[in-house]
């Protein structure tokens, strides 16, 4: 039973986390798979589970990461691996429950390989692109990978900033690198898939509240 996992996804807000809890109180314990709930100062703004709902059963990969860090796709995966095998370690099933869908994407189908990127080479384009603006940055990418600046808006620096610094530490496009399969780390056929999505108005009003 432990090779199975249970994935959780929905909006903030929309009880995902409560059924989680419910589920790992009878099962195993609860992983995050939310880009915003990995940092440390964001509890009360991410909707983070509180420290009495962290202490009912194990969380792993919540408010473990300081709120000026960078936090990838990539070092989530290898963040989740640890956390997957420590909860079948302990004969416990994996929950996965949050609002992030590259990271169920990324858990089921894996990420390709891409190679890490220079700090130097990081830091440069980070500081480009207060300067360049998105446009700037989107014109930059069409001159130098015009494939990869058709695939992404003009209004997305972040993504285009990756692009431009996948393209300057390999030399490769971004697009060459996304055709290769990645590993993934959880098999699809013994996922047990649950999207939690109350109605509209009613997420509303929870949010508001």
């Amino acid at each position: 039973m432990t090779d199975r996992a249970i994935l959780i996804a929905g909006p903030t807000a929309s009880g995902k986390s409560t059924l989680a809890l419910a589920l790992a109180e009878r099962f195993g314990g609860v992983i995050n798979a939310d880009s915003m709930q990995v940092y440390r100062e964001l509890r009360i703004v991410t909707a983070r589970p509180s420290p009495e709902e962290e202490a009912r059963v194990p969380h792993a990969l919540y408010g473990f990461i300081p709120a000026r860090e960078a936090y990838s796709a990539g070092r989530y995966m290898a963040d989740a691996a640890r956390a997957i095998a420590a909860a079948r370690d302990g004969r416990r099933i994996p929950i996965v429950v949050g609002g992030t869908g590259l990271y169920f994407k990324a858990l089921l189908e894996g990420l390709s390989p891409i190679p890490p990127v220079p700090e130097a080479v990081r830091a440069r384009w980070r500081a480009a692109a207060p300067r360049l603006g998105a446009a700037g940055l989107h014109r930059a990418l069409a001159e130098r990978d015009p494939r990869m600046a058709a695939r992404l808006r003009a209004t997305d620096p972040q993504r285009i900033v990756r692009a431009l610094e996948v393209l300057e530490a390999t030399g490769r496009s971004l697009a060459d690198w996304q055709r290769i399969p990645g590993q993934p780390l959880l098999a699809a056929e013994r996922a047990i898939r649950i999207v939690v999505a109350p109605d509209r108005r009613e997420l509303y009003r929870r949010c508001g509240s």
